[in-house]
């Protein structure tokens, strides 16, 4: 069974956010580098309590990270693909191996662990297939405890939004 740190199962604990809160989280994924001063602005707060607010939601973990969303081509990474992988058993010793040797590789941008007949779904992106088959044949199958994988290669991305759309249960029922 997999086990969350202590620290992770706090931030975990859902607590239900305010409309100037969500409006704030909404704000900062179209635009993580706005200044306090435009974000209060653009909420309806004066910034030094839109800045409270901000340094709250960070604290809570409502705000993980701050980053840079980048496309992978214009990064010469032509290659998507998502793996599903099982593994041989489900011992704690075999998972967090597994988990390790995934966090070291670069090539791989997401690990999910899933329910199903496979284990752990993995977002992968590479050169081109070349680089995609060493990564899969030299790499993962050859990690300790895989059994085996399935690739599917991305073709064309439809929606790729990262967000999450902090919507009331009123907005939702406006569209």
């Amino acid at each position: 069974m997999l086990q969350t740190h202590p620290d992770v199962s706090k931030k975990l604990q859902y607590r239900p956010l305010d409309d100037i809160d969500r409006r704030i989280v909404a704000e900062l994924q179209n635009d993580g580098r706005l200044p306090v001063v435009e974000l209060a602005t653009r909420v309806g707060l004066s910034p030094t309590p839109c800045l409270r607010r901000l340094q709250r939601l960070e604290a809570r973990g409502v705000i993980a990270r701050y980053a840079a969303l980048v496309d992978p081509k214009m990064l010469g990474l032509g290659i998507q693909a998502l793996v599903e992988v099982t593994l041989e058993d489900h011992s704690e010793a075999v998972v967090e191996t597994f988990e390790a040797a995934i966090r070291q590789q670069p090539e791989v941008v997401a690990c999910f662990a899933i329910t199903g007949e496979m284990d752990f779904l993995l977002l992968v992106q590479a050169t081109d297939l070349d680089a995609y088959s060493a990564f899969a044949l030299r790499t993962l199958l050859r990690m300790p405890g895989v059994k085996g994988s399935r690739s599917s290669f991305i073709m064309q991305t439809v929606k790729s939004d990262l967000a999450w759309a902090p919507q009331g249960p009123t907005d939702i029922r406006r569209r």
